[in-house]
């Protein structure tokens, strides 16, 4: 332990502190290879916030929405869902927040694709 960085120590030390007070039940999830001691368990808890932010969007009205970035969180969702069930082991977690992610931003791109064609039948009857 005496050659490993401040933030590693300081982890292994949480890690040490915490270990003796997980639930009989959890020690399975808590040691399971995608756990809550690796990044795996961590990243996938962190990006639910993008769902909830895009949840949030949904009130935004429509001509205020970034296509761009909602077809880049789209895009990215779909690729990382993909890739979630290649890896091992196999991350139900990182799997289902970028499903959320991925169905967030299609429901963004089919508010702003619906409020370009309603503005174009508008301007058309001008």
């Amino acid at each position: 332990m005496a050659n490993l960085a401040l933030p590693s120590r300081m982890y292994q030390l949480m890690i040490k502190t915490a270990e003796p007070m997980v639930p009989k039940k959890m020690i399975p999830l808590w040691n399971h290879p995608a756990g809550p001691k690796t990044v795996f368990f961590w990243a996938p808890a962190f990006k639910w916030g993008l769902v909830i932010a895009g949840l949030g969007d949904l009130s935004r009205p429509a001509e205020t929405l970034s296509i761009s970035q909602s077809a880049s969180l789209f895009a990215t969702g779909l690729i990382w869902s993909r890739y979630s069930l290649v890896i091992i082991p196999k991350n139900y977690g990182l799997f289902s927040v970028n499903l959320f992610v991925a169905g967030i931003q299609f429901v963004q791109l089919l508010r702003a694709y619906r409020h370009a064609q309603a503005n174009k039948t508008e301007t058309k009857k001008e």
